[in-house]
């Protein structure tokens, strides 16, 4: 049970850590990610939140 708490713990923490979707500071880091790596809904994303600004 200790294991499993801490598990849940570490992906709460680390997915707090992500900056929102659309921010300033996740068009920062999209820009700095290969484009190979992007998913088609970060690229859609990009292209609404970070380009068409």
């Amino acid at each position: 049970m200790k294991k499993f708490l801490v598990l849940i713990t570490a992906v709460f923490v680390l997915s707090a850590c992500a900056p929102e979707v659309g921010s300033e500071d996740w068009c920062k880091e999209m820009k700095d990610k290969p484009k190979g790596d992007w998913t088609a809904n970060e690229a859609t994303e990009y292209a609404k939140s970070c380009f068409m600004k």
